[in-house]
């Protein structure tokens, strides 16, 4: 075994015979090896980092999402790591238009990560180290860690979001649906002076088609009130620099109705930001390994549809293929290929796909047909939002019905 300057240290190379090795250990990796050692699988996973950095991606999940978890056996860790809250007030050009009521949470992501990685059963090996090189095959899978050792597996999950250098190396490349599809802005924000913010979150849409913001999304974490701005701005745009200097005066100026709504805000600390492809993995279809998440499709943040595919990869995956494949000796290609055809996760892949060309046009599309789309929503809004005041029981149907047509 060497050091990483090519000296040999004496130390044993790591060799390490698994059922599963999962590479990649931030949510949907974390959730596989939680599930899969829960169901008594022999699990090794790998990742670079001991405790997850700090990462600008999914902080708030609610819906289908909150129940898949549940069905995982993960709701409760959930709960224990994050904020919940029941009422999103919407609006826009300072307007209140209705209110959404359903339980979500409110988190960050390495937080979520953290938290559940802490349900990793003791039986799973935990080995942190860059995983140089991959080598598959019908039987066994060999997985190489710089200056570490290797891992030899059954079955590989590849997890490992939309880093390329891995599944370039199997022919596993990606197929661009959109370049550039979007940019998504975090920050966290707290109320000026001794003032409380109105709400305990809110949905601001933006005010301009030619702003090319979809919309404001706050709502509480551990850490204080979160910002997450989805827009459809071009990253080179003068905006985005502006808005990164000097984010308070620029949101404000850009959503000048948004302190009617919210009252007086600053923001706390530097903007991120998450610059977004949608893409999809193509030739995939491998022997002895499997790719899952945003590793295999990614997702438009905007439409919020990111955490239902990982969800569903990892249920589907966990529950219903892997415990299958393990009956019966061999991971040819032909087995692998019943996961990617799966009809669940071709629906929800598909309406990923749907939603973030559907969320790109309703925000910056300018002919008639969007035009017309636009009102029609916002006037629906508005009238459901009258009923569910004045005859809640009515509303409540009629919101329910909108849900399920979404």
């Amino acid at each position: 075994m060497t050091d990483p300057r090519g000296n040999d240290t004496g130390a044993p190379a790591l060799v390490i015979e698994t059922e599963i090795a999962i590479i990649g250990g931030g949510l949907s990796g974390t959730l596989a090896a939680v599930t899969l050692a829960r169901a008594g699988h022999d699990v090794t996973l790998i990742d670079r980092h001991a405790v997850y950095p700090p990462d600008f991606r999914v902080e708030k999940i609610g819906g289908e999402q909150v129940d898949i978890l549940r069905r995982l056996g993960l709701l409760d860790a959930l709960k224990a790591g994050a904020t919940p809250f029941d009422e999103i007030v919407n609006a826009r050009r300072g307007r209140i238009l209705d209110r959404t009521r359903s339980r979500h949470y409110g988190f960050l992501y390495q937080d979520l990560v953290a938290t559940m990685r802490a349900q990793l059963p003791g039986t799973v090996r935990f080995v942190v180290g860059r995983v140089e090189d991959l080598r598959t095959g019908v039987d066994r899978q060999t997985v190489s860690i710089l200056d570490q050792g290797t891992v030899s597996a059954r079955l590989v999950i590849l997890a490992t979001g939309m880093g390329d250098v891995l599944r370039r190396s199997l022919g596993i490349e990606r197929r661009f649906i959109h370049q550039r599809q979007s940019l998504t802005f975090g920050f966290n924000i707290k109320p000026a002076g001794d003032a409380a913010f109105r709400y305990p979150a809110l949905t601001y849409y933006g005010e301009k088609v030619s702003d090319g913001i979809d919309y404001l999304s706050l709502f509480p974490t551990a850490a204080g009130m979160r910002a997450n701005l989805f827009t459809f701005r071009d990253h080179r745009d003068p905006w985005v620099k502006e808005f990164r200097d000097s984010p308070k005066e620029v949101l404000a100026a850009t959503l000048p109705g948004l302190s009617k709504v919210l009252g007086e805000f600053e923001i706390v600390d530097r903007v991120q930001n998450w610059l977004m492809d949608i893409a999809v993995s193509e030739n995939c279809r491998q022997a002895g390994v499997v790719v899952i998440g945003d590793a295999y499709q990614t997702s438009c943040p905007a439409a919020g549809t990111g955490v239902s595919r990982l969800l569903t990869d990892v249920e589907r995956l966990c529950t219903v293929h892997i415990p299958r494949w393990m009956k019966t000796s061999g991971m040819p290609a032909a087995k692998i290929a019943a996961f990617y055809d799966d009809a669940n996760k071709q629906a929800v892949d598909r309406r990923a796909l749907q939603l973030a060309e559907y969320r790109r046009s309703l925000t910056v599309a300018t002919d008639l047909r969007w035009r017309a789309h636009r009102l029609m929503l916002l006037s629906r809004r508005r009238l459901v939002d009258s009923i569910d005041r004045n005859a809640p029981a009515l509303g409540a149907t009629l919101r329910l019905l909108r849900s399920r047509a979404a």
